[in-house]
């Protein structure tokens, strides 16, 4: 390997925008489970599944309909 380099000619990489970003994400198992049953009947990664789920979400702009129901006392 060279002492240094010269990057005076470099160009930026024009895919930079579309890299991925890493985040950290908590799901609950049933979700998990699901996603690696579906990795494993399609052959693709599950962590890619969740992300192409995401992704179609945020590009039709699906929207959640949450309603918050506070419990009720001695309900548990």
């Amino acid at each position: 390997m060279r002492a240094e380099y010269d990057f005076s000619k470099a160009k930026k990489n024009p895919y930079a925008k579309r890299l991925k970003q890493r985040v950290t994400i908590r799901l609950d198992g049933p979700t998990v489970k699901y996603f690696k049953q579906l990795a494993e009947e399609t052959g693709i990664p599950y962590q890619t599944l969740i992300n192409l789920y995401l992704r179609d979400c945020a590009e039709s702009q699906k929207a959640l309909n949450l309603e918050w129901r506070p419990e009720k006392a001695g309900s548990r």
